[in-house]
């Protein structure tokens, strides 16, 4: 058992979006076979109440508020330092403080790192040997945002791409090892920065499968007689915000012409205004819900028409396991160790959308072998800690010299 110290940029508990689903469960897997010293941030209110559960998991913690709007304030200073903006977002000298402490009072000899953001924290010390959790190439994510804003977001944005791909290639080769969560992330990062591709592998994201699973007890939260279609995610992502908004708009009014009891359900936290704007007969806004599984096992089709997400979403895997048939984008279900047409269907345009959920609709045997089939391929292949394992091997050998990054 070796002390660690796992540096995070959002609280990993509750478990309830994305990012949080996996650094919640690389923290479970190392505090299973190590002593943690958690640092993160809390950026939602909401989260206060279970500090004191990740207290009880972690030898050492510290959890500093970030409050959204001064932080977008404090990371424009990113525009002054030639730096990205996404580094002065979560910059915190409390946060800092407490590393050099947790540091100096403990033999600390590794650092994870959950996101590149958080390398800033540790990219001084050369004697600590450093594992990052990229997860997804997220420069690469601002340069997609670019293409579909108007200046000057479009040009803010390509900046941030350009400088934050800039970061990560530093941090990639002053780590000691990097991983993303597919293999077509590992390329593309490696297509971005060859030099680091010595040093960069695949580590999957995973589902716990005796949760997300169909219970005969579980009541349905839809109407009768309704055809439920349902996309479930934190509603002020913006990548989610684009996806039910494209959907609603462009998607389901086609399917409405030939099946009136449709209606689209979009469930998830903190629906952004233009979310909450879609509410209507054919389209429900939830918000919160105390749990999701009721909303997949009633669903007739779970969709995830997300046109900039990307990597492997949490949100396909866990329909999956509820045994739900699922539409997603290409790009969505290229990243899945899944066979399209068997384990889920897959669309990139309006017309694949309809067709797809129509065969689905139609055919309820159909989407029930589909759903049956996905909760298979789940189980075999994404067991969380046969994804997360492939760190355990590089948590306890010796740093190698690396370059600091200042």
């Amino acid at each position: 058992m070796a002390d660690l110290l796992y540096l995070v940029h959002r609280m990993p508990y509750p478990p309830n979006k994305g990012d949080k689903v996996r650094s919640y469960h690389l923290l479970k897997h190392l505090v299973s076979k190590h002593r943690v010293f958690l640092g993160t941030f809390i950026d939602d209110p909401s989260d206060e109440p279970y500090i004191d559960t990740l207290r009880a998991m972690c030898a050492g913690l510290h959890v500093a508020r970030l409050d959204p709007r001064s932080a977008k304030l404090r990371s424009l200073r990113g525009l002054l330092r030639g730096e990205a903006l996404t580094l002065g977002y979560y910059r915190d000298a409390g946060l800092s403080q407490w590393v050099t402490r947790t540091l100096r009072s403990n033999d600390i000899r590794t650092a994870v790192v959950f996101s590149s953001s958080m390398a800033q924290y540790v990219e001084h010390l050369s004697d600590l040997r450093v594992l990052v959790d990229f997860v997804d190439v997220d420069s690469a994510k601002w340069t997609d945002y670019a293409k579909a804003r108007r200046w000057p977001a479009n040009w803010l944005y390509r900046r941030e791409g350009a400088m934050l791909l800039a970061y990560e290639r530093a941090v990639a080769i002053a780590a000691d090892r990097s991983f993303f969560v597919t293999d077509k992330e590992v390329e593309l990062f490696n297509r971005l920065a060859p030099e680091c591709a010595a040093h960069v592998q695949a580590m999957g994201n995973g589902v716990d499968t005796a949760f997300f699973a169909t219970d005969a007890a579980r009541i349905s939260p839809f109407d009768a007689g309704e055809i439920p279609i349902v996309f479930t995610g934190a509603m002020d992502y913006w990548p989610n915000v684009d996806a039910v908004i494209w959907f609603a708009q462009e998607v389901l009014p086609a399917l409405r012409t030939q099946w009136p009891a449709v209606r689209f359900s979009v469930v998830g936290r903190n629906p952004s205004p233009e979310v909450r704007a879609l509410a209507g007969d054919a389209v429900r806004v939830t918000g919160t819900v105390p749990d999701v599984r009721p909303w997949l096992q009633h669903a007739a089709v779970v969709v995830a028409p997300l046109r900039l997400a990307r990597g492997v979403q949490n949100k396909v895997l866990e329909a999956m396991a509820m045994s739900c048939p699922v539409v997603a984008a290409t790009r969505c279900a290229e990243t899945i160790n899944a066979q399209v047409g068997v384990h889920l269907l897959a669309a990139s345009t309006q017309a694949d959308y309809v067709r797809e959920i129509n065969a689905l609709v139609s055919d309820r045997e159909r989407a029930a072998r589909l759903g049956g089939a996905a909760r298979s391929c789940v189980v075999a292949r994404y067991g969380w800690a046969a994804q997360l394992s492939s760190m355990d091997a590089h948590l306890t050998a010796s740093a190698t010299p690396r370059p600091q990054l200042c």
